[in-house]
């Protein structure tokens, strides 16, 4: 185990940081949250283009705004999504519903960029996998065209909980994703065969939902014992851990002093012992 939360190297050479500023559900509200969590410290950006949910335009906005008091680019973590028609408002869809899939995907990649006010992102994530396997493969050949156009710096898959589905993905393309980000709690297990596979295959797993999900194990007497004797809150205990054992959690706080909270993980280590007791929480 790392002494410290670090930077995951992805199989693609890309930089991820130990923790992501998530942006659903924030509205009018976006552009300035994200531009706090910047300047707070926060490298990592999550949207996507699905207006039901984000203000993607609201993110771009944000990362303005951080750029003029001085942000870098080049420092930033950014990745969005590709939402399938299912997933949106049908009075708010960011391309032509009647469109080929592959164009769909196009179009909406278009928007985020103009969007985001950027020409590449870090990772073009597919919100959600197609039930249809041949749809399923339209799309993900339609985002591997914006890899090879240099959109997008790698590719990846949220909301797979079944490791059969993503194994299928993944032995039938030509660009594996090199991102799962998936809900984390126990109806699914807490994702431990997704996450073996992606360990095995050099996939960086994110979770979401981290903190919403697990009410028991932020209240549980390990967790609470662990917090007092580092000083420190049940959910950076609980961040901690997941950093501890490879998975990038996201976090969506609205409040600038959890955001220096889930920020200051870095300062501080769980030993193996604490980390095997908190591995029993997790079933």
């Amino acid at each position: 185990m790392s002494a410290a939360p670090h930077t995951w190297i992805s199989t693609h050479g890309v930089p991820v940081p130990p923790i992501i500023y998530g942006t659903a559900w924030k509205k009018e509200r976006t552009a300035s949250l994200v531009e706090q969590a910047l300047r707070l410290g926060f490298r990592g950006i999550d949207t996507a283009c699905q207006p039901k949910h984000y203000d993607e335009a609201g993110v771009g906005a944000g990362l303005a705004a951080a750029q003029r008091h001085g942000l870098d680019r080049a420092e930033l973590y950014l990745q969005t999504k590709f939402t399938p028609l299912a997933g949106h408002d049908p009075a708010r869809v960011p391309y032509d519903p009647q469109a080929r899939l592959c164009d769909q995907v196009a179009q909406s990649f278009a928007r985020s960029r103009a969007n985001l006010g950027i020409d590449r992102v870090d990772c073009l994530v597919l919100h959600s996998p197609l039930a249809n396997p041949a749809e399923l493969a339209e799309v993900w050949r339609a985002m591997e065209a914006i890899f090879d156009q240099g959109g997008a710096r790698q590719l990846g898959i949220s909301n797979c909980p079944d490791p059969v589905v993503l194994r299928h993905l993944c032995e039938g393309v030509r660009i594996r994703p090199a991102v799962v980000q998936n809900r984390f709690h126990a109806k699914t297990g807490y994702d431990r065969q997704v996450r073996d596979y992606c360990r095995a295959h050099g996939m960086i797993y994110q979770s979401f939902w981290t903190l919403t999900a697990n009410p028991d194990i932020l209240a549980h007497a390990t967790v609470r014992a662990l917090a007092a004797a580092h000083r420190r809150t049940a959910a950076q205990i609980f961040f901690r851990f997941l950093s501890q054992i490879g998975i990038v959690p996201l976090t969506g706080t609205s409040s600038a002093a959890h955001m220096q909270d889930d920020l200051a993980i870095a300062d501080f280590t769980l030993d193996p012992p604490s980390c095997q007791a908190l591995e029993l929480l997790l079933g």
